[in-house]
């Protein structure tokens, strides 16, 4: 199995997250959403399973988010597509030179990530965007799977404190660091670990968070790569 190519073993992985049930307040909430869309998807067929992570597969850096949107990746069944927060992310990912467009609204839109791939703490959308403690233990075996798949990553950017606590923990950082933008700590294997607030719309609109800071944690996250 070890033998197979990367994108095969990832291809794999994929399969065991989409078809994953462990979790029973996530799988009732994800799908009683996915049967009343919004009235703006009106129309739309929504995912309504886990979301897997998504990108180059020799990526260098990993972006790790919390959990899809419930109207979001729950949506489109891709990790950030389809929410304010995504339009942030990829939009600043373009302007990096990650990605190939800054716009990314459905898993068919023809984005591409190069150097990047991105994921999530916890593949459900969580009611109220607020996963348990135990479901966070439920996904992280995925997370470290990806993560050890993707050989080539250096640089892992934790978007929020409770991606940053769960990225930590994976990499046995002791003692960790307070969470804080910008904040970065090299784990004992060698990769480092960077903070940047989550680009929600509760941080964006009220000016916590600004295009040029994600772009400066972006800038600083190669340069620590290279």
């Amino acid at each position: 199995m070890e033998d197979r190519p990367t994108g095969d073993r990832l291809a794999a992985l994929t399969s065991e997250i989409v078809s994953c049930r462990r979790c029973e307040r996530l799988v009732a909430w994800r799908e009683q959403v996915a049967s009343a869309p919004r009235a703006s998807y009106a129309g739309q067929e929504y995912w309504g399973r886990p979301v897997p992570g998504f990108g180059d597969q020799e990526a260098w850096l990993c972006v790790v988010g919390l959990a899809p949107a419930a109207h979001g990746g729950n949506r489109t069944g891709r990790v950030f597509t389809g929410d304010r927060s995504g339009d942030w992310l990829f939009a600043a990912l373009w302007r990096a030179g990650l990605a190939n467009q800054p716009q990314s609204v459905a898993r068919t839109d023809g984005l591409h990530l190069s150097g990047a791939y991105v994921t999530a703490a916890v593949r459900c959308a969580p009611p109220q965007n607020r996963p348990t403690p135990e479901e966070f233990r439920t996904c992280l075996g995925f997370l470290r799977s990806e993560i050890d798949l993707l050989e080539g990553v250096r640089v892992v950017l934790a978007l929020g404190d409770l991606a940053y606590r769960t990225v930590s923990g994976l990499y046995e950082v002791r003692p960790r660091p307070k969470f804080g933008h910008g904040v970065e700590v090299r784990a004992p294997n060698g990769t480092y670990l960077v903070c940047s607030y989550h680009p929600s719309q509760q941080n964006t609109f009220t000016g916590r968070l600004t295009e040029s800071m994600l772009d400066a944690v972006l800038e600083r996250s190669r340069v620590l790569a290279s």
